[in-house]
């Protein structure tokens, strides 16, 4: 049987549950993807500054990558393993241990906790409260954690809270460092709070925290912020657990964005792009001694992804080619002048990053309306990008790390036309 391709989109409408969001914003049919490129089935191309909502760092399809999964698939390798010794789980294993640990001398116990990033949350907060006895959490205003019932608590967003009926009793939220409010001296905040005995505020197990927060609109932790956090969690026996979900595999512009704020974390959550391919794998890193765990006291059927290992191996390799490190400094220097262009186009936007993301805000410059105008134009020219913050007011760029130059800036014209025509 033949299947024709159709922009047809009825199925969809008729079948799928209401609760689809993305297909909304870009009503197409997709097809194929390679690159930096979406292939719709009416033959239109779209340059793709979201990828996967930051699942495809490498791109759709990279060579390198899908050459180790066919090979594997061809070989009939095993696909399936649970928690069982296999070789693909010991090849990334391996290479993650040589190329991204070891190299920031990070002597980390790896637990894979299932297929999404949410399940690694899931797992940080349990390790946590078994580790110290306590079972309070703090977490930030603006943080994105998942839309599980655990990393729902420690998320702000009242939506998402609402929707999954948590009340969060044992959590408490402070400011971020910045937000739509303007800075605040949260690190002071959490010292007095703690440092009271009359506070009404417990000490809690875990610090969870963003290097950026994506979701919350795209706001960078500053270096001294971080240090300060790891500085007042260590002296009061707080864990500080670093949400690396959309941060992490070179986003920032290093593997983790805590990297160049030189701290450790007590534990840190991977997922999104590890795997290189769009494949789910979450992994759940942390210090040798947390690791307090009876054999299975925290399972999941899909925590081996075999085919995941055997593409998050090969992804882990390309951090030793000096081409890819070099084409991921100039797209960071790239959306740097972007910057200065969008800048100078309307004073009123602000734009804040780090690396390869970058979040255009139209707070001050037409609010969540004008931002919605804007990605509209911007697909319908070619080009996706999402929009985030607390009212969707927030434009995020965030293109493949291994876009080619001249994509990359075809792409940001596309987007600079549409805040000028918008």
């Amino acid at each position: 049987m033949t299947l024709v391709a159709t922009t047809d989109t009825s199925v969809f409408d008729k079948i799928e549950s209401e609760v689809r969001m993305y297909c909304r914003t870009f009503p197409v049919v997709f097809e194929r993807a390679k690159g930096a490129l979406l292939h719709t089935d009416d033959g239109r191309a779209f340059i793709d500054f979201f990828c996967g909502a930051g699942s495809l760092n490498y791109g759709h399809n990279h060579d390198a990558v899908k050459g180790r999964v066919l090979d594997y698939l061809a070989d009939d390798g095993l696909m399936h393993g649970l928690d069982l010794h296999t070789v693909a789980k010991r090849d990334f294993l391996t290479r993650f241990t040589e190329v991204v640990l070891q190299p920031r001398g990070l002597d980390f116990k790896v637990q894979f906790t299932g297929p999404t990033g949410t399940d690694a949350v899931e797992a940080a907060l349990k390790l946590a409260r078994r580790a110290t006895g306590r079972t309070g959490l703090m977490a930030f205003t603006g943080a994105y954690h998942g839309m599980s019932r655990g990393a729902l608590e420690v998320t702000g967003s009242r939506r998402a809270r609402r929707a999954g009926a948590v009340a969060g009793g044992d959590v408490t939220f402070v400011p971020f460092e910045d937000g739509p409010l303007g800075p605040f001296d949260s690190i002071g905040l959490i010292e007095r709070l703690w440092a009271d005995p009359s506070s009404g505020t417990e000490v809690p197990a875990a610090v969870v925290v963003e290097a950026v927060q994506m979701e919350g609109g795209v706001y960078p932790a500053s270096r001294e912020w971080l240090r300060r956090l790891r500085e007042v969690t260590e002296r009061h026996g707080v864990l500080l657990i670093l949400d690396e979900i959309q941060t992490g595999c070179g986003r920032t512009g290093a593997f983790f964005g805590f990297e160049d704020s030189g701290i450790t974390p007590d534990v840190v959550t991977v997922s999104k792009s590890l795997s290189g391919y769009g494949l789910p794998l979450s992994l759940t890193l942390f210090r040798r001694e947390l690791d307090l765990w009876q054999p299975g006291e925290h399972t999941g059927t899909f925590r081996g992804n075999q085919l995941a290992f055997v593409a998050a191996t090969a992804a882990c390799e390309l951090w030793q080619q000096d081409g890819f490190l070099t084409g991921l400094r100039r797209g960071a220097e790239r959306l740097a002048r972007f910057r200065a262009d969008a800048g100078a186009l309307d004073p009123r936007l602000v734009l804040r990053g780090r690396g390869m993301v970058l979040g255009v805000d139209t707070a001050l410059a037409g609010g969540a309306e004008r931002a919605a105008r804007v990605q509209r134009h911007a697909f319908e020219h070619g080009l996706i990008v999402e929009r985030c913050g607390r009212h969707d007011e927030v434009l995020k760029v965030m293109p493949p790390l291994t876009i080619a130059p001249g994509l990359l800036d075809e792409g940001l014209g596309i987007l600079l036309d549409a805040l000028r025509a918008n």
